[in-house]
């Protein structure tokens, strides 16, 4: 099915538009008999054009740790036998599946626009409710219940590593120190106090975004699941089979971009040692891209997005 094709089918549906569509497809080079993995499955953006392209012989399995995400794939599933879903960790792929089965795997990593847009689960600054910010909200703790625990040393460093919060170290002895009398349980609340904290310098961005992206990404220890599901995903993968990953910070890109680098290069010898014989490359690393203009005009949340790909080859 043609780019403009997809377009237009999702727009007389109402469907959500996921980033970069066409260049993911492209990316996974789809068979029609071929069986693929949409580990990020949302609200089932890609997985609906990943079935267009697929024959009837073809099959897709979505994975979410939301479990809203899941009543949605469940939906779509019960209209198309080609797909199934599973309410599981990306991080777990190599626990769930068989090793060398599938023809390509998608990643779609950060924050959905239907978490961001829901006030109850918690992720927004820019909108009131209570401070969760679980992927999975019946696993691990709140974030509100994170912050009343976490050690003054231990935020600051999520701050600085994750947030890239320069006065990291200043907002949380003042967090901490707030906590002891009052402790956060609300959104804007919390961005409000970080607000108050921080020095008036306009930026351009509201001044709670990078704490807040910072603990959202330590509550749902999103870098550590990224490391766990591209090297569960890259044993998964049939020979010729895609690996596509598209990320929305540096922080999930350079992850990616080092994990294909490690298994497309050979290791550099000594010269001053003998020659030794070395494990081979097991994936081609085909780049990068980033969202085209006219995508980045009708869909701003695709102006940070990088996609890599890579093909297995052993």
């Amino acid at each position: 099915m043609k780019r403009t094709q997809i377009m237009h089918a999702q727009a007389q549906t109402g469907e959500h538009q996921p980033v970069m569509l066409h260049e993911a497809l492209e990316g996974l080079q789809i068979k029609p008999a071929g069986r693929y993995l949409d580990a990020t499955f949302g609200r089932g953006g890609h997985s609906r054009a990943i079935l267009a392209r697929l024959g009837g012989e073809g099959r897709l399995l979505g994975f979410d740790r939301d479990p809203q995400a899941c009543l949605a794939g469940e939906s779509l599933a019960a209209a198309d036998a080609r797909l199934s879903i599973r309410h599981a960790n990306f991080a777990d792929l190599a626990l769930e599946l068989e090793a060398g089965t599938w023809d390509g795997v998608l990643f779609d990593f950060g924050v959905s626009s239907p978490q961001l847009d829901q006030a109850e689960r918690g992720f927004s600054f820019m909108r009131d409710g209570p401070l969760d910010m679980r992927m999975d909200p019946g696993h691990g703790p709140s974030a509100a219940e994170w912050l009343g625990i976490v050690a003054e040393s231990d935020l600051g460093q999520v701050l600085e590593q994750w947030g890239e919060e320069r006065h990291a170290r200043r907002l949380a002895r003042a967090i901490v120190a707030r906590r002891a009398t009052e402790p956060f349980q609300r959104t804007l609340e919390l961005a409000e106090f970080i607000a108050s904290q921080l020095p008036r310098v306009y930026t351009g961005i509201h001044p709670a975004t990078r704490a807040f992206q910072a603990i959202r990404i330590a509550v749902n220890d999103e870098l550590g699941a990224i490391d766990r599901g591209l090297d569960a995903a890259h044993r998964v993968l049939a020979p010729g089979g895609r690996l596509v990953a598209i990320s929305f910070h540096s922080l999930e890109d350079r992850r990616v971009k080092t994990f294909v680098q490690q298994h497309s290069r050979q290791p550099q010898a000594s010269r001053r040692l003998p020659p030794i014989a070395s494990a081979p490359s097991t994936l081609i690393d085909l780049g990068k891209r980033r969202a085209s203009d006219a995508e980045v005009a009708r869909n701003p949340r695709s102006r940070s997005a990088v996609m890599r790909v890579a093909e297995r080859v052993a």
